[in-house]
């Protein structure tokens, strides 16, 4: 056996690149409809120069016909090679560059024709028509062949009919006048065909830029693989025209962004509503990894403008992981607060072990009162006001946090806030972000203190936190609360300029508002109104039995 290398198959068809393809299509269009419009002109142009040939033919046989002497001669003189209407009937034919003019008598006899020959003898063609007084246009065949004739009849002095007049014209010249004018038609053609083979380039070469010389099949592929990888993965996507009108929407940005496909086509104003979110996806605010808040997430927000003027934002959602940084700050602070707590247990045992080395068995019992005291008290107070047991908990423990930092952190005779909390872990996340922003104000200043008030009206939960700090301006009280905005350095795990956005965010989920304003001693006093964030009081159980008991047998069963 022998092996041999098979022969490569010649394939035939288009060819792949849209170029390609695009060029092939346009240069046969336009030769398609160079040769249709050449056929459409070539065909009435025929039926033009035969109309035009026996035109000719008919006004020769007419101006012959009324020439009265033609008529006389008829009458006088007998059908002869050489008579008198032979004569007139050659010098005409031969004056108009007809093919023949025949003359002849009511019965269908020549009185002239080219050849002399034939004078005298009948016609070949019946000439009834024109004998009875109508005239003839017609292609015919005859004795000298096909040609474009016209017959009309002769009449006498007395206006009665005695003969008729045909005249041909060669359908020769009337095939040449065509043909002849074929070549100009065709060049008139082919210059066309080049113009809109030019052109068909042309364009052909801005479709191949446009679409980076791909082949149709490398586009399709393309389009499949951008749909699923659009609504495949966990970001979303925001494609924007160049008049900054939302062309696209992938299923992550729909369910990010809460809106759905009657978004496209709008800005993103009208799809989101004035805000940062919109701000951001129209290019107002520049920058990578942006943060802003929709509803309750947090997102990152990058933006890039492409080649046509329009531009493709992504959005990631930060919600767990700023969630995560914000339990890792609450893990820090309760860190940093047994810190505290241990650095402080610590130096009260070096205290008491040297009043008991020192056998002062009074002052260590005195001492010992005191600590306990002053701790007892502490959580006493605050427990007693605030009865949610998680607020009451994150208290106690910045309240540790503040005094390892310097700071006094006291709760105002004016708290009183029941169990009966809607939301108990939304108003800690509150608190603990206006109470970390109050430690941070107050850092470093002499007398730092931060004064915190909960208190309840009817179903309404107020929460008010002032601080000795250098305070807000004025010009900043609502720029504070935009997204990303933050005057201090960003921590490794997280984004800055979110927690007073979330604070108000969260106030206005309640139908309430955050604002912030100077406290009366100076420095900031923030205040967070909540309303239906406590639910309806429960009766007493003394009154729910009295009415019971009240209500008899029958409306008790």
């Amino acid at each position: 056996m022998t092996s041999t290398t098979p022969a490569r198959r010649l394939r035939l068809g288009l060819p792949r690149r849209v170029f390609s393809q695009v060029l092939l299509m346009q240069v046969a269009i336009a030769a398609g409809v160079a040769v249709l419009a050449t056929g459409l002109f070539l065909a009435p142009l025929g039926e033009q120069l035969d109309d035009q040939a026996m035109r000719r033919a008919l006004a020769i046989a007419q101006t012959t016909a009324q020439q009265p002497q033609i008529a006389e001669d008829l009458r006088a003189t007998e059908p002869t090679p050489d008579g008198p209407v032979q004569r007139e009937a050659e010098r005409i034919r031969r004056a108009t560059g007809a093919e023949y003019v025949v003359v002849l008598d009511h019965r269908g006899v020549r009185w002239s024709h080219t050849d002399p020959e034939r004078v005298g003898g009948l016609v070949s063609t019946d000439p009834g028509e024109a004998l009875a007084g109508r005239e003839v246009m017609e292609i015919d065949e005859g004795t000298l062949g096909r040609s474009a004739r016209g017959k009309v009849p002769l009449r006498d002095a007395d206006g009665e009919v005695i003969g008729a007049v045909s005249v041909g014209i060669a359908y020769d010249s009337v095939r040449a006048r065509l043909v002849h004018a074929i070549p100009g038609l065709l060049a008139y053609a082919g210059g066309a065909l080049a113009v809109g083979a030019l052109a068909a380039w042309l364009i052909s070469r801005r479709v191949q830029r446009q679409t980076r010389d791909l082949a149709f099949s490398d586009i399709a592929a393309l389009l499949a693989e951008r749909e699923a990888m659009l609504h495949g993965i966990r970001e979303g996507v925001v494609a924007l025209d160049r008049d900054g009108r939302v062309r696209l929407l992938n299923d992550e940005a729909q369910r990010l962004l809460g809106i759905g496909e009657e978004a496209v086509g709008s800005s993103p104003d009208e799809a989101l509503g004035t805000g940062r979110t919109a701000d951001v996806l129209a290019g107002r605010v520049t920058g990578a990894d942006l943060l802003t808040v929709r509803g309750q997430r947090v997102l990152v927000a990058n933006r890039m403008p492409t080649d046509d003027g329009g531009a493709v934002a992504t959005l990631r959602d930060r919600t767990e992981l700023d969630q995560l940084g914000r339990e890792l700050d609450s893990t820090r602070g309760l860190i940093d607060a047994l810190r505290a707590q241990d650095h402080e247990h610590a130096n009260r045992m070096h205290t008491l072990l040297g009043l008991l080395e020192l056998e002062m068995y009074e002052d260590a019992v005195e001492f010992v009162g005191e600590v306990v005291g002053d701790h007892r008290a502490t959580s006493e107070q605050v427990t007693e006001r605030i009865r949610d047991p998680l607020l009451a908990a994150l208290l106690v423990g910045k309240a540790t946090v503040a005094a390892e930092r310097g700071a006094a952190l006291r709760l105002s005779d004016r708290s009183r806030l029941p169990d009966r909390l809607v939301d108990p872990r939304g108003l800690v996340t509150v608190v603990g972000n206006l109470v970390d922003n109050a430690l941070d104000a107050v850092a470093g200043t002499p007398d730092a203190r931060v004064e915190v008030e909960l208190r309840a009206e009817g179903r309404t939960a107020v929460l008010v936190v002032r601080d000795t700090g250098p305070g807000v301006p004025p010009e900043r009280r609502e720029l504070i609360f935009t997204e990303g905005w933050s005057t201090k350095e960003p921590p490794g795990h997280r984004e800055r300029g979110i927690g007073l956005p979330l604070v108000r965010r969260l106030a206005h989920r309640h139908g309430g508002d955050a604002r912030v304003d100077e406290a009366p001693g100076g420095g900031a006093e923030f205040t967070v109104v909540l309303p239906e964030a406590l639910t309806e009081p429960e009766p007493p159980a003394a009154l729910t039995t009295a009415a019971a008991r009240s209500a008899g047998p029958e409306e008790t069963r």
